[in-house]
């Protein structure tokens, strides 16, 4: 604590204030509500930084320029590593789905952040600058090290698959061309982990955190991301729902040449890499520090993979794995 408290006390001129510790996400990042009387602020704390090089704060200046609704940066040490931000509360969409008595009681919450998702994608790449989200991008290599991530830490991890020479061959095909057709699509700004965990409901209005690793891509990743989401289980009709919205609002910055077919055709391709990444995700927490809290996540998100794998038998081969190495019908709460 003591490595906050002189950052603190020179931001709220006392001492007089609590500081209490948030649940934090996945990452290495952690996080705090800072209370003084009737105010509160979240207190994030990282590695140190410079802040013209910070991811964070760069994501966040271009966003809030384009209104998107990202919290307002209060104050900040470059040297202790620590941002100070505004509090948006706890209520997560992920939360506010699960505490609807129906999940199309949320609706209006995903519409809400499918707005936020077109001004990412269309408003923020239109203006071309120095935002770090300019200078990386999902392109062939970062695609396979995600997919290649699920491999080694779910099949060869959890399920201590051993490939034959042959499998690990038709997989790193299959894994190549997956990734080199989603790399040839446009690119567009993408908040890259666009879920239900990181986007805050105050006031009724949609907030949208953790964007500190933006950077281009297809806009089917972000979609994946929110409509085809581990945390929850939205219904097909629901999500169908969604993706009109977002094509409704999206028609004006969409070209010409617009094919509803080869997006959805992409969003299915997206479905497969970007699951099975999660899936690898899931499985690392648990292969690299024994945290448990993620595995129950994926059993259905794989049924996500299997389903998407169906429509394209150029890829059986990796269902064939996800079956054969029993990550399919592995009880992963029982770890």
């Amino acid at each position: 604590m003591e490595h906050y408290q002189s950052f603190l006390n020179q931001f709220l001129k006392t001492d007089d204030f609590k500081v209490s510790s948030l649940a934090g996400d996945a990452s290495t990042r952690r996080y705090y509500r800072v209370n003084r009387q009737d105010q509160t602020w979240v207190l994030m704390s990282w590695d140190p930084f410079e802040a013209k090089n910070f991811p964070f704060l760069s994501v966040l200046s271009h966003f809030a320029k384009h209104n998107i609704q990202v919290p307002e940066v209060i104050a900040y040490s470059e040297k202790e590593g620590l941002v100070l931000l505004e509090d948006l509360g706890d209520l997560t969409l992920e939360r506010k789905f699960w505490e609807s008595q129906h999940p199309s009681q949320s609706v209006s919450f995903y519409k809400q952040a499918i707005d936020e998702i077109i001004k990412i994608h269309f408003i923020a790449t239109a203006d071309k600058n120095e935002c770090s989200a300019f200078k990386i991008q999902f392109d062939t290599e970062k695609l396979l090290w995600e997919m290649n991530y699920g491999k080694t830490n779910l099949l060869e991890g959890i399920c201590q698959f051993e490939f034959s020479e042959k499998w690990n061959k038709e997989l790193a095909d299959v894994f190549h061309h997956i990734c080199e057709r989603l790399h040839t699509e446009p690119k567009y700004i993408c908040h890259r982990d666009y879920h239900s965990r990181n986007l805050m409901i105050k006031l009724d209005k949609m907030r949208v955190i953790d964007f500190q690793d933006a950077r281009l891509g297809p806009i089917q990743y972000d979609l994946v991301s929110l409509l085809r989401d581990s945390y929850v289980q939205i219904t097909d009709a629901m999500a169908a729902e969604l993706i009109e919205d977002y094509l409704g609002k999206a028609a004006e910055f969409l070209p010409r040449n617009f094919s509803r077919a080869h997006f959805d055709e992409i969003y299915e391709v997206q479905t497969i890499q970007r699951c099975f990444k999660a899936c690898g995700s899931f499985a690392s927490f648990f292969n690299q520090r024994n945290d448990t809290r993620y595995l129950k996540y994926i059993s259905h998100t794989l049924r996500r993979v299997l389903k998407s794998l169906t429509l394209f038998p150029e890829y059986k081969v990796l269902a064939d794995v996800l079956i054969d190495s029993g990550a399919w019908e592995r009880k992963y709460d029982q770890l």
